[in-house]
């Protein structure tokens, strides 16, 4: 049974070695009521001719040129062209699983509007896979299986770029592609949260994520680490940070120093923690960095982790639940 057209957006460039694999997959689905806008990203390939051929020969596949430069405007180029019922987006050197589309319309379908589909994912790739891509496959798909993609927002992505879906009428609600800020998919994962759009939870891997040297995520400036802390901090103060509580910045690494800097930029006080007896004492920007004990001497503080080792977390949380702080609300983990 078919419940709505769903349209597949699909950015690319220069992936004419992948292309082949990514749009089979997408014929190949059980559900067949779906459209596929691609949008060629000045391709200096066979890309756009590749695309071309298959529109040609399946109707519900069709082709455009960017109206722009870069993902975002071949994003908004492909959904000023859709039609569907739901919006996903997928990469054009992926692989979907071929109940994909069908699981995720019916999941939709029964929990009704302002809510996510998102499927589990697994890479691939002809090297292998590193184990930090590995170990976020995990994560990802752990915060996935429950539905709690959004308890952990602030430390990375928690809704994979190309494996998601909503109504049409949420994804408006939610601003579409119109944003112009990147990362754009921690974008749009962060303008769900802000929409209160509920994660379905999902134990099933439906779509294939390859990874290779020359990916967009590898190698664009847009995807380097001081803009993925810009839109936490930007979505933080948004969102959840509350100006009658005392703010607190844990760590002063590359990540704590990013944080910190920004928060003077904008006249935003805080207390800045550490734990490094060679930095406790010293001024960073101006601002000394002070033991982390100094928070039990603040009244209800909020706490933004900066703190990366895996370990030293562990240890954090334990703190914080020794003095009865609360994840999402008291700390938030940046790392």
């Amino acid at each position: 049974m078919q419940h709505g057209k769903v349209s597949i957006i699909i950015p690319f460039k220069d992936t004419a070695h992948y292309l082949s694999e990514c749009l089979d997959s997408i014929q190949n689905q059980t559900y067949p009521n779906w459209e596929v806008l691609a949008v060629n990203d000045h391709s200096n390939d066979r890309s756009y001719e590749l695309v071309a051929t298959y529109a040609k020969s399946d109707a519900r596949i069709k082709v455009f040129h960017n109206d722009g430069n870069g993902i975002i405007p071949a994003l908004q180029t492909a959904y000023t062209q859709s039609s569907g019922d739901f919006v996903t987006r997928m990469d054009s050197d992926d692989i979907m699983k071929p109940n994909r589309l069908e699981h995720m319309v019916e999941a939709l379908r029964k929990n009704g509007t302002e809510h996510v589909s998102v499927g589990q994912v697994k890479y691939f790739s002809n090297r292998g896979i590193s184990n930090g891509y590995a170990r976020y496959e995990k994560w990802l798909n752990n915060l996935t299986s429950k539905g709690e993609n959004y308890q952990e927002i602030y430390k990375e992505c928690v809704i994979p770029s190309p494996c998601w879906m909503v109504h049409r009428s949420d994804f408006e609600a939610c601003g579409a592609f119109y944003p112009h800020r990147y990362p754009e998919d921690y974008d749009l994962t962060f303008r769900f949260y802000e929409k209160g759009l509920k994660i379905i939870p999902n134990t099933e891997v439906l779509h294939l994520w390859r990874d290779y040297d020359t990916r967009t995520s590898r190698t664009h400036e847009h995807y380097a680490q001081n803009y993925f802390l810009e839109i936490k901090l930007h979505y933080f103060l948004k969102l959840d940070f509350n100006p009658n509580r005392p703010l607190v910045v844990w760590g002063a690494g590359f990540k704590g120093k990013a944080v910190a800097k920004g928060l003077k930029k904008m006249g935003i006080s805080f207390t800045w923690l550490c734990d490094n007896p060679n930095k406790i004492g010293k001024k960073i920007y101006g601002q000394v960095l002070v033991h982390f004990h100094v928070l039990e001497t603040l009244e209800n503080p909020q706490s933004i982790v900066t703190v990366a080792n895996s370990k030293a977390q562990m240890e954090i949380r334990d703190y914080f639940k020794k003095l009865g702080q609360s994840p999402m609300i008291d700390y938030f983990f940046f790392c």
